[in-house]
């Protein structure tokens, strides 16, 4: 087996100081004292580097020893360990994760580097953001005893934590869940009982100690999501002097055998056997309607990991592309159709491998694009000063959210095929490496609510928030651009064809706002199509964009021409080959066709 990791970071560079506003963000008040525009290069430099020689070597290791339990217990390969360790303390891990942390990077400069991690080592990633995200719920919702206990340790990446929701049998039904919590004669302290599975990082030998946070109902709370409580699970008991004490009652009962990400254990966790796990309660105990918190404190992390899922997917469907490229420039094969009698050539000179990479490199850039879109707003969220910025991000992220989410962790997977077919028969076998790539990108679109579930928010509920007015100015935005340059004077043809896509889409929206009136199972049974077409216009409107600066760079004679000609190139084409989807999907949402759902089950 060959893992080969090629990756650059051009692309970031240009995101962030070209492209997004990075030097508002660097400037905040929260960064502007020990970073600036200037440093973008050297620590997307450096933390490149240090994938390649430190991240990369263990990625094998990971699919060949993997995570393996024995007598109870969950070991990961050697090589991890040395790779978490020099991530963790080099401040490239967790640390980052900590709003109020020395040093720490902004989201679009730690998310490059998130990027480059899970590139050379996706089963290794979950590891590292694990304990961050997790000590940021405890901080954000936690007493400050329970913040002093808990956090640093998670935050300097020596403890680990979990999120644990799904249980045998419930998938995403998290309402039905039946982890119980039991009152004692400390209000804060329950004792839990209950199974939780498909626990990412639910049990591993990389640290001392892992912080689980387990959604459970209080014994006589409401039923459904409303009466869900959280609590903070120690596989270890932690002092109040912040030592170790004694197990606590979680058991990991096994280990999931996967078809990818083998590094990454997935553990089956039961909580309780023998009567004595202990939770410590976050935030208030259910309310006197028998209401708990759990649900709004867990999706301050699950909103995060949703952006978090589909830039995962663009990592690994990234390191397909760069070897599908490497590929076709040394495969020498075939001759050109245009000089039959030529010399034979290498690959990427054919016509139909040229529109496999470009389909790929166009997909690619559009959802960084928008994934980027996103973490910039989650910078102002977080750190903004000006309150009018906050406001429009607050309310951009929302509508993204679910796009990034689901658009790219299902084209992560398509543009894999994609990288495997420029490769022919040898992309099929394990000695090249976007065979694993495709095995381990599959999981991220079931991953934090099934790609369905984010369609349903998009129409059910994005759609909807603030009457309507939030999604409106979403499209105002598109809208507003479309108009302002529809006589561009090299790319009129583009925002032609866009203008044509959003006058679709705005057409959309009546239909199925009639199905939800007439026959609302029309709803669910277009939803993922709709959701995939607004990322499609979304990814058109950004990329667009793109284009206009690297024209401007172009124009003002930049050196870099072949790097700007593509963004130039890509636009195009995916402006030319991919938006024109939006209007054949509108006509076939339009039509209404019901044959999926009258279709005798005995049937199928």
């Amino acid at each position: 087996m060959a893992s080969k990791y090629i990756f650059s970071n051009r692309d970031h560079k240009f995101i962030i100081k070209e492209w997004l506003d990075g030097r508002k963000i660097l400037s905040l008040k929260r960064f502007q004292d020990y970073l600036s525009i200037e440093d973008v290069d050297g620590i997307l430099d450096q933390s490149l580097k240090v994938c390649r020689e430190v991240v990369a070597p263990t990625n094998d290791d990971g699919d060949t020893i993997g995570a393996i339990f024995k007598d109870g217990k969950v070991t990961v390969p050697p090589s991890f360990h040395k790779a978490f360790k020099f991530i963790q303390e080099n401040g490239w891990g967790a640390s980052n994760s900590d709003v109020d942390g020395e040093g720490a990077l902004p989201e679009i400069l730690n998310q490059a580097v998130r990027e480059f991690i899970i590139g050379a080592n996706p089963s290794l990633s979950p590891y590292v953001g694990l304990c961050g995200g997790i000590a940021s719920v405890i901080k954000a919702f936690g007493s400050p005893e329970q913040i002093a206990l808990f956090t640093p340790k998670m935050f300097e990446g020596v403890w680990e934590g979990t999120m644990c929701l799904t249980e045998p049998g419930g998938g995403s039904d998290v309402g039905d869940m039946t982890t119980k919590a039991y009152v004692t004669d400390n209000p804060l302290i329950y004792k839990l009982k209950g199974t939780k599975c498909f626990i990412t990082g639910g049990d591993h030998d990389l640290t001392d100690n892992i912080i689980h946070l387990v959604l459970a109902r209080v014994a006589g709370a409401a039923p459904g999501t409303k009466g869900l409580s959280l609590f903070i699970v120690p596989k270890i008991w932690v002092n109040e002097d912040g030592s170790l004490g004694e197990s606590n009652d979680v058991a990991t009962v096994g280990i999931e055998h996967k078809m990818g990400l083998k590094g990454s254990s997935t553990a089956v966790l039961s909580f309780g056997d023998e009567g004595q796990c202990r939770g410590i309660l976050l935030g208030s105990a259910p309310d006197e309607k028998g209401f708990g918190q759990g649900m709004a404190q867990m999706f301050m992390m699950i909103n995060g990991s949703r952006l978090d899922t589909g830039h995962s997917a663009l990592a690994v469907a990234t390191v397909a592309y760069n070897n599908a490229v490497h590929y076709a420039r040394e495969r020498i094969q075939g001759r050109p159709i245009h000089n039959p009698k030529g010399d034979r050539v290498p690959i990427i000179q054919h016509e139909d491998i040229r529109r496999m990479l470009l389909t790929q490199k166009a997909t690619l850039e559009a959802m960084r694009a928008m994934i980027f879109k996103g973490y910039y707003y989650q910078d102002l969220i977080v750190f903004g000063d000006d309150p009018a910025d906050v406001n429009k991000a607050k309310r951009s992220i929302e509508v993204i959210t679910p796009l990034v989410k689901a658009y790219c962790s299902d084209q992560g997977w398509l543009m894999i095929t994609e990288a495997i077919q420029v490769f022919g028969g040898y992309g099929f076998t394990e000695e090249y490496p976007v065979a694993r790539q495709a095995r381990d990108v599959k999981i991220y679109s079931i991953w934090e609510g099934t790609n369905f579930i984010q369609s349903m928010d998009l129409v059910g509920r994005k759609w909807n928030l603030d009457k309507g007015n939030i999604f409106k100015e979403w499209l105002m935005e598109i809208a507003t651009f479309v108009q302002a340059n529809q006589n561009h004077d090299t790319f009129a043809r583009e925002f032609e064809v866009l203008g044509k896509a959003l006058l679709a889409y705005q057409e959309l929206l009546g239909t199925v706002l009639g199905y939800f009136k007439e026959n609302i199972r029309l709803v669910p049974l277009y939803s993922t199509r709709i959701l995939r077409i607004t990322a499609e216009l979304y990814g058109g409107y950004l990329l667009i964009q793109q284009a206009i600066v690297a024209l401007e760079k172009l124009k003002q004679g930049d050196d870099e021409k072949d790097f700007y000609n593509g963004k130039i190139q890509t636009a195009k084409f995916y402006l030319l080959n991919i938006v024109p989807d939006i209007m054949a999907t509108v006509k076939v949402i339009k039509e209404g066709d019901t044959s999926a759902i009258d279709i005798p089950e005995g049937a199928f």
